[in-house]
């Protein structure tokens, strides 16, 4: 089986491609299909989105295909910035600018007050077939400053109280475990998992 990841982002595509390395699919990404139309995520809620972008890359390449969508919200900024936290900063702004900006929206801040959550949605679409949603979630706060090299996006700035770290402080393996993308992605396996019993029950 063939399983397409509808995403462009190689941080993600790392992430993701590690968490279901066990499973019998060969991963492909969009790299490998440069004609797929880009996907405009103009979703209200990652939910929206995620189960746009696999959906749209379902139809077009004829494969099972995952999308995932992240959004981050912060307590003390009424939830903001949401399913718009990749471009929190602006349309094309870069991780660190994204960090700047919440970091300074929670200047004079408290720490009992800069609670925050991850919520990744991860939708998994078949060409002719209704997309099945998972989630996950991580709460946490949003720390004073960056600290860590790993990562990418919130990561240097998102602190994960019970283990006094931040995701970036944080490998691979470590943040796969715990991470709001990790925890979809365990339930994303599973669904995977099925359609994989079925298609080999199929061919037998």
């Amino acid at each position: 089986m063939e399983l397409v990841l509808a995403t462009g982002n190689r941080d993600k595509q790392r992430e993701i491609t590690a968490l279901l390395r066990d499973l019998d699919v060969t991963i492909r990404s969009l790299d490998d299909v440069p004609a797929a139309p880009a996907v405009i995520e103009d979703g209200d809620t990652c939910h929206a989105n995620a189960s746009k972008k696999a959906s749209v890359i379902a139809q077009f390449t004829g494969k099972l295909t995952l999308a995932d969508d992240t959004g981050l919200e912060v307590d003390a900024l009424g939830g903001r910035p949401g399913v718009f936290a990749a471009r929190f900063a602006g349309e094309r702004a870069t991780y660190a600018e994204n960090c700047r900006k919440l970091l300074d929206a929670l200047r004079g801040v408290p720490a009992d007050q800069r609670g925050a959550r991850f919520i990744t949605v991860v939708a998994i679409a078949e060409p002719a077939a209704s997309v099945e949603l998972v989630e996950g979630v991580l709460d946490g706060r949003i720390a004073d400053q960056g600290s860590g090299d790993h990562g990418f996006g919130y990561d240097p700035i998102f602190l994960v109280p019970d283990l006094g770290k931040t995701l970036a402080e944080l490998t691979l393996d470590q943040k796969n475990r715990i991470s709001h993308r990790g925890r979809a992605l365990v339930k994303a396996k599973a669904v995977l998992k099925r359609k994989l019993a079925r298609e080999n029950n199929v061919g037998a």
